[in-house]
């Protein structure tokens, strides 16, 4: 089964980035964890740009997710919600329905667990608005068990997703 990873930071050097490469070398047995970097592709979410057919990059995003049986988001906190990009992504497919009970997993690598909450809140009020099944929602912290926390959140989304 292939799992989605977005990451909401377009920094090349980004932790969270780094998350989900980890999350890909760590992923259970019968799991693909499959990177999608085109969230800077897409246009900004306007339906009048669909009149003419769905543009290219957000044609790709739709069938991204479409062919997987989950999504997994690491993204940073930026000023207490989530980045511009990420918020724009998932605003494309309000009306369309991939994320329609889809199960999302959504982290943010911090180095204190007390850090990302405000940004994956506000993340996850964004993905009620597409009815999305959220059975991750808390930050990982880098450092001393960081892979035993990678690990339990791939079982849940593998579990969620085989349901």
């Amino acid at each position: 089964m292939r799992i989605l990873a977005v990451c909401g930071s377009l920094q090349a050097k980004s932790g969270n980035l780094s998350l989900l490469r980890a999350a890909a070398e760590l992923a259970p047995q019968g799991f693909e964890v499959v990177l999608f970097d085109g969230l800077r592709d897409l246009p900004l979410f306007n339906p009048d740009l669909e009149e003419d057919g769905v543009p290219p990059a957000v044609q790709g995003w739709r069938s991204a997710l479409s062919a997987s049986a989950a999504l997994l988001i690491a993204t940073p906190e930026y000023g207490h919600s989530l980045p511009g990009a990420l918020k724009n992504g998932i605003d494309w497919l309000i009306g369309s329905g991939e994320l329609y009970q889809k199960v999302v997993a959504i982290t943010a690598a911090v180095g204190d667990r007390d850090r990302g909450r405000r940004g994956l809140a506000a993340l996850a009020q964004t993905l009620q608005a597409v009815d999305a099944k959220i059975v991750w929602n808390q930050p990982v912290v880098q450092g001393l068990g960081f892979e035993a926390e990678l690990r339990e959140l791939l079982r849940t989304v593998a579990s969620g997703a085989e349901k």
